[in-house]
């Protein structure tokens, strides 16, 4: 119980920059976004909202919110919350991206058809086109994805490198 009460009042001080007398400084849209727009600099604006309106995942800095695309409709001068962004789509679901796979010394890439969407550092779900296996990978840009934890099926359409 005291160690709950000392994480509480840990966060709790780590958060005070965040609050001002009368509020909480957010960061919040100027203007209404669109559900996949990516949003800008000259997209937001700060903004105070009461102490006893806190919620969780409030968006409170320019840095959390920058470059992030909107899950949904974001309206004006509205409290934007995490749940609410996600990073740019760069893989879509059906696309043949770039599987690449790598171990000590040599890198394998290969085509692969992504089971589903994802931006950078997401994981994905890919179908292996030799081996019709379903296999787990990581957005690393638009159209490439490194397999993880799995060993593909070398196919002709595979290029192997050796790492010199």
């Amino acid at each position: 119980m005291m160690l709950r009460i000392c994480l509480f009042v840990t966060a709790l001080v780590m958060s005070y920059p965040a609050f001002a007398a009368d509020g909480m400084h957010v960061v919040v849209p100027n203007r209404d976004i669109a559900r996949g727009e990516v949003i800008g600099d000259s997209d937001l604006v700060g903004g105070t909202i009461p102490a006893n309106t806190v919620f969780s995942g409030i968006i409170t800095s320019v840095d959390q919110i920058k470059g992030m695309e909107a899950r949904r409709m974001l309206r004006a001068n509205q409290v934007v919350r995490a749940d609410d962004l996600r990073h740019p789509v760069l893989v879509q679901k059906g696309a043949i991206v770039t599987m690449t796979f790598e171990a000590p010394g040599v890198t394998l890439t290969a085509s692969g058809r992504a089971m589903s969407e994802g931006g950078m550092g997401d994981t994905v779900t890919l179908q292996n086109p030799a081996s019709f296996r379903q296999i787990q990978g990581i957005v690393t840009g638009p159209g490439a994805v490194r397999a993880s934890g799995t060993t593909l099926s070398v196919s002709p359409a595979t290029h192997i490198a050796s790492a010199h």
